[in-house]
């Protein structure tokens, strides 16, 4: 049997009436920048999440640039945010000319540490003018935690210690849509949300693009005066932004797929149960679920000691599988300059040469499941 890590054509084939009307109105209409269904999106993503406002922007890379650009990053600021996650979330600092700063995370639920995250600011960063600055000497305009896999990071933590000091916090909820913390949507927690909709993202397109969510009115305005090069007035232009809108042909395939988006979560859940009990006391270290959320897994992660072995394993018998991610962020060659060394992030290590993510979206069979785990257990062994 062969379970590829994820099947967007058994999606499509279940909502195929509704993306292609979707899409065939929109060709029809030749209206593809900005057009009705990007501010219909819009109004539905900010319903969805609970926020006021939501910008949409043409990846969830430049969701992030939007929201720091907004926040004032630039030379001589700093951004907190954590090593394990995808590259977009500091090379959206390290583009705008600021540096990002790393926290290690906890090694349950993958997510920035709040209490390393304190121990930073109070014990290792410093006050000048008003401002908080980093061990390196640049002034921290932001933090940016990520709801890593679909779990919400512990914002009341974070948003403690970031409200000492009167740090605005991004949160990078790409993987994240339709997960909660505390009765709280992802990405209405903080001062900006961002989101992507990349095609294999829990709510994806069929391309890039992205949301910038918030609850304030000056940051709404300002990222979406940015998304437009900085102009609200066709060819005059206020500040200097960037073109990233969102294309109308995936806000179309974006609003199609939104009604089902819930369910599509909800059955993700079901698989991650469906393996939480078949791997119950093996080796396999599966998810760990924090009381305070519910997880959407855009992956389902799991834990082994030999990790490279099982991947190899998986691979020859047909059971798709992906690491996320091999290399922490301070780990990576464009980031040397900031000082980082092996060994600074330990749990953010160990955990890239533990981790596999398995087969988890929502049109998995039963037997398709079986099969992983049998496969899994076959290498791992079953206690």
């Amino acid at each position: 049997m062969n379970v590829p890590l994820l099947d967007l054509k058994a999606q499509y084939a279940t909502i195929k009436n509704e993306i292609d009307k979707a899409l065939v109105d929109c060709v029809d209409s030749q209206y593809f920048i900005l057009g009705p269904q990007v501010k219909e999106l819009e109004e539905k993503i900010a319903g969805y999440c609970g926020a006021k406002y939501a910008v949409g922007c043409a990846s969830g890379s430049d969701a992030l640039l939007l929201a720091l650009m907004a926040l004032g990053a630039g030379p001589g600021k700093a951004v907190v945010t954590t090593p394990f996650t995808f590259f977009a979330t500091a090379g959206s600092i390290w583009r705008l000319g600021a540096k990002p700063v790393f926290v290690d995370i906890d090694p349950q639920t993958y997510n920035i540490s709040p209490d390393l995250l304190k121990d930073l600011l109070d014990s290792k960063c410093t006050s000048s003018n008003g401002a908080l600055v980093s061990p390196a000497g640049d002034e921290i305009c932001a933090i940016m935690p990520v709801h890593l896999f679909g779990q919400c990071a512990d914002m009341d933590a974070i948003l403690e210690v970031t409200g000492k000091y009167d740090i605005p916090v991004v949160e990078d909820a790409a993987q994240a849509i339709g997960s909660e913390y505390k009765g709280k949507r992802a990405g209405t927690i903080g001062n900006l949300g961002c989101f992507s909709f990349f095609p294999s993202k829990n709510l994806g397109g069929f391309g890039d693009g992205g949301v910038v969510t918030t609850n304030d009115d000056k940051l709404e305005d300002l990222v979406r005066v940015l998304r437009t090069h900085g102009g609200r007035k066709k060819y005059f232009h206020d500040i200097v932004g960037m073109n990233s809108r969102l294309d109308t042909l995936q806000a179309a395939v974006i609003l199609a797929k939104l009604p089902h988006l819930d369910d599509w979560n909800g059955t993700r859940a079901k698989h991650a149960a469906f393996y939480n009990d078949a791997f119950g006391g093996t080796k396999v270290a599966t998810p760990f679920k924090t009381d305070d959320t519910n997880h959407i897994y855009n992956q389902y992660t799991v834990r082994v000691p030999d990790r490279d072995g099982l991947q190899a394993h998986l691979k020859e018998n047909g059971v798709g599988n992906a690491i996320y991610y091999p290399l922490s962020l301070h780990m990576q060659n464009c980031f040397k300059d900031l000082g980082y060394a092996e060994g600074d992030m330990p749990e953010s290590e160990k955990a890239s040469n533990e981790v596999l993510s398995l087969p988890v979206y929502p049109e998995l069979t039963e037997d398709m499941q079986r099969y992983v785990v049998e496969t899994v257990l076959d290498h791992v062994g079953a206690g």
